[in-house]
Protein backbone atom coordinates (compact mmCIF):
# COMPACT_ATOMS: atom_id res chain seq x y z
CA UNK A 1 0.00 0.00 0.00
CA UNK A 2 2.66 2.43 0.86
CA UNK A 3 4.09 2.18 -2.95
CA UNK A 4 0.88 2.75 -4.46
CA UNK A 5 0.56 5.88 -2.09
CA UNK A 6 3.67 7.03 -3.41
CA UNK A 7 3.19 6.75 -6.92
CA UNK A 8 -0.50 8.15 -6.29
CA UNK A 9 0.40 10.92 -4.36
CA UNK A 10 2.80 12.01 -7.54
CA UNK A 11 0.79 11.04 -9.90
CA UNK A 12 -1.57 13.49 -8.51
CA UNK A 13 0.55 16.22 -7.82
CA UNK A 14 1.40 16.26 -11.60
CA UNK A 15 -2.16 16.61 -12.43
CA UNK A 16 -2.95 19.55 -10.00
CA UNK A 17 0.36 21.24 -11.08
CA UNK A 18 -0.17 20.99 -14.69
CA UNK A 19 -1.94 24.61 -15.87
CA UNK A 20 -1.58 26.69 -18.91
CA UNK A 21 1.09 29.58 -18.80
CA UNK A 22 3.39 29.83 -16.07
CA UNK A 23 2.35 27.09 -13.99
CA UNK A 24 3.68 24.63 -17.05
CA UNK A 25 7.02 25.40 -16.27
CA UNK A 26 6.27 24.67 -12.95
CA UNK A 27 4.94 20.89 -14.07
CA UNK A 28 8.46 20.44 -15.84
CA UNK A 29 10.56 22.27 -13.25
CA UNK A 30 9.54 20.32 -10.12
CA UNK A 31 10.19 16.77 -11.36
CA UNK A 32 13.38 17.68 -12.38
CA UNK A 33 14.85 19.37 -8.96
CA UNK A 34 13.10 17.03 -7.55
CA UNK A 35 15.51 14.39 -9.24
CA UNK A 36 18.73 16.26 -8.60
CA UNK A 37 17.97 16.40 -4.95
CA UNK A 38 17.47 12.82 -4.59
CA UNK A 39 20.52 11.78 -6.82
CA UNK A 40 22.80 14.01 -5.42
CA UNK A 41 21.69 14.39 -1.53
CA UNK A 42 18.85 12.33 -0.96
CA UNK A 43 19.70 8.62 -1.80
CA UNK A 44 23.02 9.20 -1.08
CA UNK A 45 22.02 10.11 2.56
CA UNK A 46 19.22 7.34 2.78
CA UNK A 47 21.57 4.12 1.78
CA UNK A 48 24.15 5.45 5.16
CA UNK A 49 20.39 5.49 7.01
CA UNK A 50 19.76 2.52 6.19
CA UNK A 51 22.88 0.49 6.22
CA UNK A 52 23.43 0.99 9.53
CA UNK A 53 20.48 -1.02 9.94
CA UNK A 54 20.74 -2.94 7.54
CA UNK A 55 22.70 -6.66 7.98
CA UNK A 56 25.07 -6.93 5.72
CA UNK A 57 26.53 -10.58 6.78
CA UNK A 58 26.14 -13.37 4.43
CA UNK A 59 25.88 -14.43 0.88
CA UNK A 60 25.70 -10.38 -0.01
CA UNK A 61 28.53 -11.25 -3.27
CA UNK A 62 25.49 -13.00 -4.81
CA UNK A 63 23.45 -9.93 -5.53
CA UNK A 64 25.68 -8.18 -8.02
CA UNK A 65 26.29 -11.71 -9.44
CA UNK A 66 23.07 -12.14 -10.12
CA UNK A 67 22.60 -8.57 -11.12
CA UNK A 68 25.17 -8.84 -13.85
CA UNK A 69 23.62 -12.29 -14.80
CA UNK A 70 20.29 -10.69 -15.40
CA UNK A 71 21.55 -7.87 -17.53
CA UNK A 72 23.56 -10.31 -20.30
CA UNK A 73 20.60 -12.17 -20.21
CA UNK A 74 18.56 -9.17 -21.04
CA UNK A 75 20.80 -8.52 -23.64
CA UNK A 76 20.93 -11.53 -25.19
CA UNK A 77 17.00 -11.87 -25.52
CA UNK A 78 16.78 -8.68 -26.71
CA UNK A 79 19.08 -9.40 -29.84
CA UNK A 80 17.47 -12.37 -30.31
CA UNK A 81 13.60 -11.12 -30.37
CA UNK A 82 15.80 -8.29 -33.06
CA UNK A 83 16.81 -10.97 -34.88
CA UNK A 84 13.61 -13.22 -35.40
CA UNK A 85 11.11 -10.43 -35.65
CA UNK A 86 13.22 -7.02 -36.26
CA UNK A 87 16.21 -7.12 -38.34
CA UNK A 88 15.43 -4.01 -40.29
CA UNK A 89 15.47 -1.88 -37.49
CA UNK A 90 17.59 1.10 -37.62
CA UNK A 91 20.70 0.61 -34.86
CA UNK A 92 19.42 3.64 -32.78
CA UNK A 93 16.20 2.22 -32.22
CA UNK A 94 18.01 -1.44 -31.60
CA UNK A 95 19.79 0.36 -28.90
CA UNK A 96 17.22 1.54 -27.27
CA UNK A 97 15.15 -2.10 -27.34
CA UNK A 98 18.32 -3.75 -25.84
CA UNK A 99 19.22 -1.48 -22.91
CA UNK A 100 15.12 -1.55 -21.94
CA UNK A 101 15.54 -4.89 -21.56
CA UNK A 102 18.13 -5.41 -20.00
CA UNK A 103 18.85 -2.34 -17.56
CA UNK A 104 16.44 -1.97 -14.65
CA UNK A 105 15.40 1.16 -11.91
CA UNK A 106 16.62 -0.65 -9.18
CA UNK A 107 17.61 2.64 -7.20
CA UNK A 108 14.77 5.16 -7.26
CA UNK A 109 11.69 2.49 -7.30
CA UNK A 110 13.96 -0.55 -6.24
CA UNK A 111 14.95 0.39 -2.77
CA UNK A 112 11.39 1.98 -1.93
CA UNK A 113 9.80 -1.25 -2.84
CA UNK A 114 12.07 -3.61 -1.26
CA UNK A 115 11.89 -1.39 2.32
CA UNK A 116 7.85 -0.76 2.04
CA UNK A 117 6.90 -4.80 1.55
CA UNK A 118 6.00 -6.19 4.79
CA UNK A 119 7.49 -9.51 3.58
CA UNK A 120 11.14 -7.78 3.33
CA UNK A 121 12.31 -4.42 4.93
CA UNK A 122 15.23 -3.06 6.06
CA UNK A 123 16.74 -5.62 7.11
CA UNK A 124 17.42 -7.30 4.03
CA UNK A 125 18.29 -3.58 2.43
CA UNK A 126 21.95 -4.72 1.73
CA UNK A 127 20.54 -7.31 -1.09
CA UNK A 128 18.98 -5.00 -3.10
CA UNK A 129 22.23 -2.45 -2.15
CA UNK A 130 24.72 -4.52 -3.73
CA UNK A 131 22.24 -5.59 -6.40
CA UNK A 132 22.14 -1.99 -7.32
CA UNK A 133 25.60 -0.47 -6.87
CA UNK A 134 27.68 -3.04 -7.42
CA UNK A 135 25.40 -4.13 -10.60
CA UNK A 136 22.84 -1.86 -11.98
CA UNK A 137 24.58 0.89 -11.62
CA UNK A 138 27.93 -0.47 -13.48
CA UNK A 139 26.16 -1.70 -15.93
CA UNK A 140 23.88 1.03 -16.74
CA UNK A 141 27.66 3.17 -16.94
CA UNK A 142 29.55 0.33 -18.38
CA UNK A 143 28.46 -1.93 -20.65
CA UNK A 144 25.37 0.15 -21.34
CA UNK A 145 27.48 3.05 -22.40
CA UNK A 146 29.33 0.93 -24.56
CA UNK A 147 26.06 -0.62 -26.02
CA UNK A 148 25.08 2.75 -26.69
CA UNK A 149 27.90 4.13 -28.29
CA UNK A 150 28.00 1.27 -30.52
CA UNK A 151 24.69 1.79 -31.76
CA UNK A 152 23.95 5.14 -31.69
CA UNK A 153 24.30 7.92 -34.12
CA UNK A 154 27.75 8.60 -32.94
CA UNK A 155 28.23 13.12 -33.20
CA UNK A 156 31.62 13.94 -32.45
CA UNK A 157 30.33 14.94 -28.94
CA UNK A 158 29.48 11.10 -28.54
CA UNK A 159 32.25 9.43 -30.04
CA UNK A 160 34.46 7.87 -27.58
CA UNK A 161 33.19 9.12 -24.49
CA UNK A 162 31.78 5.12 -22.98
CA UNK A 163 35.12 5.64 -21.22
CA UNK A 164 34.48 8.88 -19.34
CA UNK A 165 31.29 7.07 -18.26
CA UNK A 166 33.22 4.61 -16.72
CA UNK A 167 35.46 7.50 -14.62
CA UNK A 168 31.85 8.92 -13.80
CA UNK A 169 30.57 5.80 -12.55
CA UNK A 170 33.59 6.30 -9.25
CA UNK A 171 32.57 9.54 -8.38
CA UNK A 172 28.57 8.60 -8.71
CA UNK A 173 27.23 9.95 -5.26
CA UNK A 174 25.30 6.38 -4.89
CA UNK A 175 29.09 4.64 -4.93
CA UNK A 176 30.13 7.20 -2.62
CA UNK A 177 27.87 6.61 -0.06
CA UNK A 178 28.05 2.68 -0.46
CA UNK A 179 31.78 3.22 0.61
CA UNK A 180 30.56 5.65 3.66
CA UNK A 181 27.79 3.36 5.19
CA UNK A 182 30.72 0.94 5.15
CA UNK A 183 32.79 2.46 7.19
CA UNK A 184 30.32 4.18 9.30
CA UNK A 185 28.63 0.89 10.37
CA UNK A 186 31.52 0.10 12.31
CA UNK A 187 31.65 3.27 14.06
CA UNK A 188 28.71 4.45 17.16
CA UNK A 189 27.12 7.79 16.21
CA UNK A 190 24.99 9.72 18.49
CA UNK A 191 21.76 8.21 18.96
CA UNK A 192 19.78 11.79 17.41
CA UNK A 193 21.78 11.73 14.69
CA UNK A 194 21.22 7.33 14.37
CA UNK A 195 18.07 8.24 14.39
CA UNK A 196 17.70 11.25 12.18
CA UNK A 197 19.31 9.61 9.59
CA UNK A 198 16.74 7.05 9.86
CA UNK A 199 13.67 9.40 9.52
CA UNK A 200 15.00 10.65 7.20
CA UNK A 201 15.71 7.81 5.44
CA UNK A 202 12.31 6.75 5.29
CA UNK A 203 11.26 10.70 4.26
CA UNK A 204 13.38 10.41 0.50
CA UNK A 205 11.99 6.96 0.38
CA UNK A 206 8.22 8.68 -0.21
CA UNK A 207 9.77 11.24 -2.43
CA UNK A 208 11.24 8.66 -4.66
CA UNK A 209 7.85 7.21 -5.07
CA UNK A 210 6.57 10.84 -5.97
CA UNK A 211 9.30 11.16 -8.18
CA UNK A 212 7.85 8.13 -9.65
CA UNK A 213 4.60 9.69 -9.84
CA UNK A 214 5.45 13.27 -11.45
CA UNK A 215 7.39 11.18 -13.95
CA UNK A 216 4.93 8.38 -14.95
CA UNK A 217 2.26 11.52 -16.21
CA UNK A 218 5.34 13.28 -17.93
CA UNK A 219 5.95 10.19 -20.55
CA UNK A 220 3.40 10.95 -23.41
CA UNK A 221 5.26 9.36 -26.19
CA UNK A 222 2.93 6.11 -26.74
CA UNK A 223 3.19 5.57 -30.67
CA UNK A 224 5.81 2.73 -30.12
CA UNK A 225 4.09 0.77 -28.04
CA UNK A 226 4.19 -2.90 -29.71
CA UNK A 227 8.14 -2.38 -29.56
CA UNK A 228 8.03 -0.85 -26.41
CA UNK A 229 5.65 -4.40 -24.71
CA UNK A 230 8.11 -6.74 -26.06
CA UNK A 231 11.08 -4.99 -24.69
CA UNK A 232 9.07 -5.41 -21.49
CA UNK A 233 7.83 -8.22 -21.85
CA UNK A 234 11.83 -9.20 -21.27
CA UNK A 235 12.51 -6.94 -18.29
CA UNK A 236 9.60 -7.68 -16.58
CA UNK A 237 8.44 -10.88 -17.47
CA UNK A 238 11.11 -12.97 -18.48
CA UNK A 239 14.49 -11.75 -16.01
CA UNK A 240 12.58 -11.99 -12.86
CA UNK A 241 11.23 -15.48 -13.47
CA UNK A 242 14.70 -16.73 -15.08
CA UNK A 243 16.63 -15.15 -12.13
CA UNK A 244 13.68 -16.27 -9.34
CA UNK A 245 14.03 -20.05 -11.11
CA UNK A 246 17.78 -19.76 -10.78
CA UNK A 247 18.26 -18.81 -7.48
CA UNK A 248 15.92 -21.60 -6.61
CA UNK A 249 17.56 -24.46 -8.25
CA UNK A 250 20.77 -23.21 -6.07
CA UNK A 251 18.94 -23.76 -3.36
CA UNK A 252 18.21 -19.85 -2.13
CA UNK A 253 15.10 -18.89 -0.80
CA UNK A 254 14.08 -16.53 1.48
CA UNK A 255 13.59 -12.76 1.61
CA UNK A 256 17.15 -12.91 -0.32
CA UNK A 257 15.95 -14.48 -3.16
CA UNK A 258 12.75 -12.36 -3.27
CA UNK A 259 15.03 -8.87 -3.19
CA UNK A 260 16.82 -9.80 -6.35
CA UNK A 261 13.65 -11.28 -7.98
CA UNK A 262 12.02 -7.92 -7.75
CA UNK A 263 15.20 -6.07 -8.15
CA UNK A 264 15.33 -7.88 -11.77
CA UNK A 265 12.25 -7.40 -12.40
CA UNK A 266 12.45 -3.39 -11.90
CA UNK A 267 11.42 -0.87 -14.63
CA UNK A 268 13.15 0.11 -17.53
CA UNK A 269 16.00 2.36 -16.14
CA UNK A 270 15.79 6.27 -16.23
CA UNK A 271 19.52 6.01 -16.98
CA UNK A 272 18.66 4.97 -20.52
CA UNK A 273 17.14 8.07 -21.54
CA UNK A 274 20.16 9.40 -20.61
CA UNK A 275 22.38 7.18 -22.37
CA UNK A 276 20.15 7.92 -25.63
CA UNK A 277 19.91 11.39 -24.97
CA UNK A 278 24.12 10.98 -25.53
CA UNK A 279 24.16 8.73 -28.17
CA UNK A 280 21.83 9.50 -30.19
CA UNK A 281 19.57 6.72 -29.48
CA UNK A 282 15.73 5.78 -30.53
CA UNK A 283 14.46 8.28 -27.47
CA UNK A 284 10.69 8.02 -28.50
CA UNK A 285 11.36 4.06 -27.70
CA UNK A 286 13.28 4.75 -24.87
CA UNK A 287 10.43 7.32 -23.39
CA UNK A 288 7.87 4.61 -24.10
CA UNK A 289 9.41 1.83 -22.33
CA UNK A 290 10.70 3.69 -19.49
CA UNK A 291 6.71 4.66 -18.89
CA UNK A 292 4.98 1.72 -19.68
CA UNK A 293 7.31 -0.45 -17.72
CA UNK A 294 6.44 1.87 -14.88
CA UNK A 295 2.77 1.24 -15.25
CA UNK A 296 3.45 -2.52 -15.66
CA UNK A 297 5.11 -2.42 -11.99
CA UNK A 298 1.84 -2.19 -10.76
CA UNK A 299 0.64 -5.52 -11.97
CA UNK A 300 4.10 -7.18 -11.67
CA UNK A 301 4.84 -7.11 -8.39
CA UNK A 302 1.85 -8.54 -6.76
CA UNK A 303 2.67 -11.66 -9.61
CA UNK A 304 6.01 -12.00 -8.23
CA UNK A 305 4.88 -11.66 -4.22
CA UNK A 306 2.25 -14.39 -5.26
CA UNK A 307 4.96 -16.97 -7.16
CA UNK A 308 7.70 -16.60 -5.07
CA UNK A 309 6.61 -15.16 -1.24
CA UNK A 310 3.22 -17.11 -1.32
CA UNK A 311 5.02 -20.34 -1.97
CA UNK A 312 3.82 -21.24 -5.34
CA UNK A 313 7.42 -21.32 -7.04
Amino acid sequence: MGVLAGVGLGTLLARLAYRPGYISTLHQQVPLTLGKFLFWVGIPLSIVGFMRRADLSGNLYLAPAVAWAAIFLGLGCSRLWIHLHHRQWPRPTQGSFSLAAMLGNTGYIGYPVVLLLPQLGVEVFGWALFYDALGTLLGSYGLGAVLASTMGRQSPKATGQWWQWLREIVRNPIILAFGAGLGLQALTLPIWLDDGLYRLAWIIVMLSLVLMGLRIQQLTSWRLLRPAAAAVGIKMLVLPLAVGLGLTALGVDGPPRLVMILQAGMPCAFSNLVLAEAYNLDRDLTVTCVGLSSVSLLLTLPLWLWGFAGGWL
